[in-house]
């Protein structure tokens, strides 16, 4: 038997990133942590993101249909921090952030690592999360030598230890 703590070790050790994801519809922008980001295909460039529904970001994603992955860097734990723990519905979380709208109108931070201009290929239900598969159209690094933020390094930041079963 696996204790609540155990299965969440266990998931934490899964390398993963930590990106922000921009998003725009209606003339409104916003941006919110994720680390569940992969790419799927190389022909065509492809690139899947699991999202909460709830999230308040998700309904813009979900009606334009576009959105930026940014791809945070080691010493943004504060910023990966602030998007993701702090509602849209609370306010403007890009009010004190450097970005500049890109090619989809979705939020590119500009102190990110690299960024990635995607749009929405497929959405699939995934328990409790939607995974939408994306379709790359642009990017850039802006950073080559900074390095990438691991969830890892997040700690429990997000809180996701409770939400882990008892066992598996």
């Amino acid at each position: 038997m696996t204790s609540p703590s155990s299965v969440a070790d266990l998931f934490h050790t899964l390398s993963y990133g930590v990106y922000s994801v921009g998003v725009s519809h209606g003339g409104r922008r916003n941006a919110f942590t994720a680390a569940w980001v992969m790419q799927v295909s190389f022909e065509p460039l492809l690139l899947a993101l699991s999202v909460n529904p709830g999230n308040a970001s998700y309904p813009m994603l979900r009606e334009s249909g576009r959105f930026t992955v940014n791809v945070l860097h080691a010493g943004q734990l504060d910023l990966a921090r602030a998007l993701g723990t702090r509602s849209a519905r609370d306010g403007d979380k890009l009010d004190r952030i450097r970005w500049r709208a890109g090619p989809v109108d979705a939020p590119i931070l500009q102190d990110a690592v690299a960024w990635f201009s995607c749009e929405v290929l497929d959405n699939h239900r995934a328990g409790d999360h939607q995974l939408v598969v994306a379709r790359v159209r642009d990017g850039g690094v802006l950073q080559p030598d900074a390095r990438p933020l691991g969830y890892a390094e997040t700690g429990e930041m997000d809180g996701s230890a409770e939400l882990y079963p008892e066992t598996l």
